[in-house]
């Protein structure tokens, strides 16, 4: 590694900490995912960056920070199954899958889910399936999940996915109407129900139904 390289890593990593992602875990996992690997064209020079940018489809990388808080908030555990919803880059799915047993993603656009399973083939990671699929209705044929992130903004939790959801299992997604702030939200299902906690504002694309016709 590079002077140049290392100083930006060590950057990236200090700005993870400094906005409050301090699981060990996590962090070599962001640590050994290059972000550089899933931003491409004139946006790649902004890859160890702290903010979010675009990628195909109209649709956004979310900014490390926010990637590492959601992964954080999830505590995923080595033997866990994860269901995301929202590829995108493939960037949260890739570093998802240096936590847990095997993480399933989807993503409405075939694009996108196209390009991230030849990212993951690049970097050899085997445990991680990735669907064209509605996300808002999860992936109800791998259910139960212990852990499901949702990296796109409903109105509210939607029920397909609470009911995918393992009991004693957590979910994390962003929560209101999508031309406002929303509020990240852990959602833990409990025998008689389930737990909300609003952990912080965020700014996500809005989880759409349906297949995109790309």
């Amino acid at each position: 590694m590079t002077g140049d390289r290392a100083e930006r890593k060590m950057r990236f990593l200090y700005a993870l900490r400094s906005k409050g992602v301090t699981d060990l875990r996590v962090l070599d996992a962001m640590e050994r995912i290059d972000r550089g690997a899933f931003v491409t064209g004139i946006f790649a020079e902004r890859a160890q960056d702290d903010v979010p940018l675009p990628i195909a489809c109209g649709q956004t990388i979310s900014q490390p920070s926010v990637v590492g808080l959601m992964t954080q908030a999830l505590e995923v555990g080595p033997r866990d199954k994860v269901l995301e919803v929202g590829t995108g880059s493939g960037y949260q799915a890739a570093i998802l899958s240096l936590l847990a047993r095997r993480v399933y993603t989807v993503d409405r656009h075939r694009r996108l889910v196209r390009e991230a399973e030849e990212r993951f083939r690049a970097l050899g990671l085997v445990n991680i399936v990735a669907r064209v699929a509605d996300g808002s209705h999860g992936l109800p044929e791998q259910a139960p999940f212990d852990r499901i992130l949702v990296t796109a903004a409903a109105e509210d939790p939607p029920g397909p996915l609470l009911a995918q959801l393992r009991e004693g299992g957590i979910m994390v997604l962003p929560v209101g109407q999508s031309d406002h702030v929303q509020s990240l939200i852990k959602v833990t299902r409990r025998p008689g129900g389930h737990d909300y906690e609003e952990l912080r504002a965020v700014r996500f694309v809005p989880l759409v139904e349906g297949i995109a016709p790309d």
